[in-house]
């Protein structure tokens, strides 16, 4: 309806001013993925440029049978969908927090922001001297309160080595998801609510049936942005454990197929397997958070 009432000039001038920006998109994001599809469908070891040959779709056929592959790409689905589950829900609560009037609101909302200021890898060296089993003070906290026995080695024993890497990295990226989601918030009219006291409605109605259904937009972008960045995880993994005691994710497999063994065509194919991952994960976001919520009967 909008570009109706366009006349040709400006839709001409539309044209000529987003043209730049998609040539942007296509040479810095578009081509390299192309090359990295055509690369994935060779056999090409740096160590053994002469032996460079095309095999098509076999380094697919070979990731779905490479246990250490299949087993990078378990734990990254886990860590996804744990850590982006967590961030959700705390960071909904502390954006709800925040959104009520109360004394040093600001500052509050200052401090939350920290944590997602500082650097990753920063961050992950902070943790991983909290850490440590033999002066860290995780282990010297829960040993005073007679929680453990003696200190754990938190990212050395498999099973809670991965856990320990969500928590650091919940504790660094949730307050990206609060701020989102406040700025959601903070569009709601205030009138809704307004009106939803007067229908008699308790805090948690308000809550379901007029908060949620609005706040979905945001909850949306928060979901597709965050799920990107723990698909494609690294730097807090590679910085902790180096992807030992099962942690090995997806791209830490690939940088070490890519610069350890130089196999750059299975090492694109990876590469190729991660973007499809992340393109149907998002496509699954907006195909689902697109219907209509039924929460109102």
């Amino acid at each position: 309806m909008f570009r109706g009432t366009l006349t040709a000039s400006q839709r001409r001038l539309a044209f000529g001013l987003v043209l730049p920006a998609l040539f942007v998109i296509l040479f810095i994001n578009i081509y390299p993925l192309f090359q990295s599809f055509i690369l994935s469908l060779q056999e090409y070891n740096a160590k053994f440029p002469a032996q460079r040959h095309y095999v098509w779709f076999g380094n697919y056929l070979k990731l779905f049978r490479d246990p250490e592959y299949l087993a990078a790409l378990r734990t990254t689905f886990f860590f996804t969908f744990v850590s982006v589950a967590l961030e959700l829900f705390l960071g909904l609560g502390a954006a709800l927090i925040m959104n009520r009037p109360f004394f040093g609101r600001g500052l509050v909302r200052a401090a939350v922001l920290i944590p997602w200021a500082i650097p990753t890898v920063i961050s992950a060296r902070m943790w991983e001297w909290m850490y440590n089993d033999q002066f860290g003070v995780i282990n010297d906290i829960l040993m005073h309160l007679h929680l453990i026995p003696e200190p754990i080695p938190w990212l050395g024993r498999p099973g809670v080595a991965l856990w320990a890497i969500i928590i650091a990295d919940v504790w660094k990226t949730m307050p990206f998801m609060a701020l989102l989601l406040l700025a959601g918030l903070q569009v709601i009219p205030e009138e809704l609510y307004e009106a939803a006291v007067i229908d008699g409605a308790g805090t948690f109605k308000r809550f379901w049936y007029v908060t949620l259904p609005l706040l979905r937009p945001a909850i949306l972008v928060s979901l597709i942005f965050r799920t990107i960045d723990a698909f494609r995880v690294f730097d807090v993994v590679f910085v902790l454990t180096g992807g030992a005691s099962g942690t090995k994710t997806l791209v830490v497999l690939n940088r070490e197929v890519f610069f350890s063994f130089l196999n750059y065509g299975y090492g694109s194919a990876i590469s190729v397997t991660i973007f499809a991952f992340i393109f149907l994960i998002s496509l699954a976001y907006i195909k689902g958070f697109g219907r209509k919520w039924r929460l109102i009967e």
